[in-house]
């Protein structure tokens, strides 16, 4: 059987680049952040991204990076808002295993806040946006997950082993 490696979901700061690279170490799978993957592609940053074409831009060329690495042998981090597009929900759910990272919108605003790298946040309002993101996206998120995590309410290092254990299960582990 194939192995498959996880793709992380989830609001930002959740944690999916910093359990992803653990998991990938972990597994001994490469590791891809979808939002380095397209600053890498389009040599600007995020919020250069946002300002020169908007989020619609934005989430076009996130769309087009899933199409082309959710099928790789990696273990993938998305951008919080890859499951606003129905073609990247149904990305998702025909390659599992996708992973929630699960968080209270106040924790990510303890986390976050001030991160001028996060346009959707950058003019203020931590708070209240994430809270927004959190009531539209929850069920998206939750169309799309195999398996969450309460990120909230572990360390990385413990959410990497929950995935690990459910990895095993889902018959995605080292040795699947």
């Amino acid at each position: 059987m194939r192995r498959r490696f996880p793709t992380l979901i989830g609001l930002m700061g959740a944690g999916k680049t910093r359990i992803g690279r653990l998991l990938s170490r972990r597994l001994e799978a490469p590791f891809i952040d979808v939002d380095e993957w397209i600053v890498r592609h389009e040599a600007l940053s995020i919020p250069e991204i946002f300002e020169r074409y908007g989020e619609r831009g934005f989430r076009e060329r996130e769309s087009r990076a899933l199409r082309e690495l959710i099928a790789r042998p990696v273990v993938l981090a998305t951008g919080g808002g890859i499951v606003m597009r129905a073609e990247n929900r149904r990305l998702l759910r025909r390659h599992p295993p996708v992973i929630w990272l699960r968080a209270s919108p106040e924790v990510l605003a303890e986390r976050i806040d001030g991160d001028a790298n996060r346009p959707l946040i950058a003019t203020g309002g931590t708070l209240a946006r994430l809270q927004e993101l959190a009531r539209v996206r929850t069920p998206l998120y939750e169309a799309c997950a195999d398996f969450v995590v309460d990120t909230g309410q572990l360390t990385p290092e413990q959410a990497c082993q929950s995935i690990l254990e459910f990895l095993g299960s889902f018959g995605a582990g080292p040795e699947g």
